[in-house]
Formats: structure tokens, C-alpha cells, sequence
């Protein structure tokens, strides 16, 4: 197997293997603006994931922010007259973005973003493009930008629409207020939430879960969730059926179906 060495583009986006090789880490490290987002942090995204991509030993990518106070505060808006301010820039900008979040939205494996502290307008994005999205109770989140006077990406809200439905989404969007954590946790932003010293433990059950469970079986879901997402005439069935036929011949559900029977903890291969 070729080995994949991770180094980013930026020192502003730091990237590391588990102990396990299974789970690449992707952090966010702009800690002295809250880690907002800059071009080539955005830029880093989709060079990292498309070497994960080809990985196999692969099986969970963690977005996470450097130091306890952010996971992502937003765009960096220092970068704003400059990169922003033109239509060229605003139209390069905004391409830039939605690229990096479909590249987390639509990669073939499982994403989690790690969360703690501050989570605002683009780290409210970078969260929903993920499959999986767990918290600190510290955690705040917001998406100010009708504060901003920016107009949002259609993927961006149709994200939100999707995780929490559209009444709770003009809620949020209208209003631009704060929630905390365990307001995101019960109209559905987040999945779990924990206390901030308990976040790394939470985070290994779900590194140790991923490690251990058929990655053909999580990937084939993944897949088919995104398909009954589409609208009903968009649904590729044939799809969803060579990926579950897929799986049951697999040498993965042969050593499941061995390791129930012999009662031990199948040792999955992703083949």
C-alpha cells in the first residue's frame, strides 16, 4: 500500500495520522484570530482530502480548531477588502469556499467536526458539511450574515434546511442570534454534546467505532443517504443497489458473518 505523507499548504491548517492510521486529523490553527477562515486555509481542504480520498487506510476524517476557544469564528475578515471587495475577488472568494465544503460534503468516507468555543457563519458551514457533528458544552453557534449583509450559498442553506428544517432555519438565519450548545443539540445541529474536558474521550469513541467497523458497509450508507436526500426524480436507485450488492459480496461480510459465529471481533479490511 502506498503511503501517504499529509503536510497542508498552509501552516494555518495543520493535519496529522491517529495512533491507529485510520482517522486524519484536520485542524484549523489561526488561534489568534479565533481560527477564521483565510484563503489558504480554504485552499488547504481539498488538497488534503483528495489524498485521503485514495488512502485506504482511511476510515474517518476529524475537522477540529487549534486551542479551546474557537472551532471556526468565520471568515477571516481582514482578508475582506482585499479578497472580497471586487466582483472578481467576491466571485473567486465564494467559488473557493463552496469548493472546499462540497470536497468535505460529498467525500466518500465518513467527517466529523470536533467542536469547541466559538462556531459562526462559515464554521456553522464547514460543521453541517459534515457527516457527524459533536460538542463542548462551551461551544456557541451562529450564522450572522444577515448582520454582514451577505448574501448565503444556496448549499449552505439547504444544509441547515436539511439538518434542522426550515422553520428553525429562518429562525436562526433571520435572526442571526446565538445558541449554545444544548440548543444546538436539541433542534439537531449537533449529535452530542459533552462537557469540555470530556470532548476528547468522545471524539476517540467514535475514531475507535470507525476503525473497527466494515468501511465498505459506512461508505455504501453514506452514499445512499446522500441519494435519498436528492429529490425523488434525482435518486439514482441502481446506484443504491450495486453498493448494497457490493457489500454482501465482500470479503468484509465474510469475516463479519465468520466473526459472529466464532464470537470474536471481526477484523475488517475495506475489500
Amino acid at each position: 500500500m502506498t503511503q501517504i505523507s499529509y503536510q497542508s499548504i498552509t501552516d494555518r491548517v495543520k493535519c496529522w495520522m491517529g495512533q491507529d492510521d485510520s482517522t486524519l486529523h484536520i485542524q484549523f490553527n489561526n488561534p489568534d484570530r479565533h481560527n477564521a477562515l483565510s484563503v489558504d486555509m480554504w485552499e488547504a481542504i481539498p488538497l488534503l482530502l483528495a489524498q485521503a480520498e485514495s488512502d485506504d487506510r482511511i476510515r474517518l476524517v476529524v475537522f477540529s480548531g487549534a486551542g479551546e476557544k474557537a472551532f471556526v469564528s468565520g471568515a477571516d475578515i481582514s482578508q475582506f477588502e482585499d479578497q472580497r471587495a471586487a466582483k472578481e475577488a467576491v466571485t473567486r472568494y465564494e467559488a473557493m469556499a463552496e469548493q472546499a465544503l462540497m470536497w468535505i460534503h460529498d467525500f466518500s468516507k465518513p467527517t466529523l467536526a470536533s467542536i469547541r468555543g466559538w462556531c459562526i457563519g462559515g464554521g456553522v458551514n464547514v460543521a453541517m458539511s459534515c457527516d457527524i457533528r459533536i460538542a463542548a458544552t462551551d461551544a456557541i453557534f451562529s450564522i450572522p450574515a444577515a448582520r454582514l449583509g451577505l448574501g448565503y450559498r444556496y448549499s449552505a442553506l439547504k444544509n441547515l434546511v436539511d439538518l434542522v428544517g426550515p422553520g428553525v432555519a429562518k429562525d436562526l438565519f433571520f435572526t442571526a442570534r446565538r445558541i449554545d450548545a444544548g440548543e444546538a443539540k436539541a433542534i439537531g445541529l449537533i449529535s452530542r454534546t459533552c462537557e469540555p474536558e470530556q470532548l476528547n474521550a468522545l471524539l476517540a469513541e467514535y475514531t475507535q467505532a470507525l476503525a473497527a467497523n466494515a468501511p465498505l458497509t459506512v461508505r455504501a450508507g453514506k452514499a445512499i443517504m446522500a441519494e435519498i436526500l436528492k429529490p425523488s426524480p434525482e435518486v439514482d436507485r441502481e446506484k443504491c443497489t450495486m453498493l448494497i450488492r457490493a457489500c454482501f459480496e465482500s470479503e468484509d461480510y465474510a469475516e463479519g458473518r465468520r466473526a459472529f459465529m466464532e464470537k470474536r471481533k471481526p477484523v475488517f479490511k475495506g475489500r
